[in-house]
């Protein structure tokens, strides 16, 4: 008797398959028509120092032009898009996995930035978006007597 180790990954790995052969879907739910376009969102880090806050958004292959960062209310938002790569005569894609078309990220500003003394640039694929703290709310920190 032939004992075969349980792998939940490969179990999950094969419903999802007969799930996607069954509704028609290529691989990771997307049809099998169009697996190379979907909406995506860029990964982003939010530091904070005594100063300011910096957001640095991941956008690996877009380009500069193709990224705008504006205030809209109280919110900074960052929208972009990738772009596909146009099809080649002569080759045939294999696998496509990266994510391609527009994105928008939405941050509600604290009420210690000045909005008009953000200031943004890229390199690299990375957005660098640093908000600078106004001075009415840099004071120090207050230990408060608790009775």
């Amino acid at each position: 008797m032939k004992l075969t180790r349980f792998n939940p990954m490969r179990e999950l790995e094969a419903m999802s398959d007969r799930l996607n052969r069954m509704m028609n879907l290529g691989p990771l739910g997307t049809t099998t028509e169009n697996i190379a376009m979907s909406d995506w969102s860029p990964s982003v880090d939010i530091v904070e120092d005594d100063d300011s806050y910096t957001i640095v958004a991941e956008l690996p292959g877009v380009k500069k032009e193709d990224v705008d960062a504006t205030i809209e209310d109280d919110y900074l938002v960052i929208r972009g898009e990738r772009k596909e790569h146009a099809e080649e005569k002569g080759k045939r894609w294999h696998r496509v996995e990266r994510s391609y078309g527009s994105f928008r990220r939405a941050f509600l500003l604290p009420d210690n930035v000045d909005p008009n003394q953000i200031t943004a640039n890229f390199k690299d694929g990375l957005l660098h978006v640093m908000l600078n703290k106004t001075e009415k709310h840099k004071k120090a920190a207050k230990q408060i007597e608790i009775r």
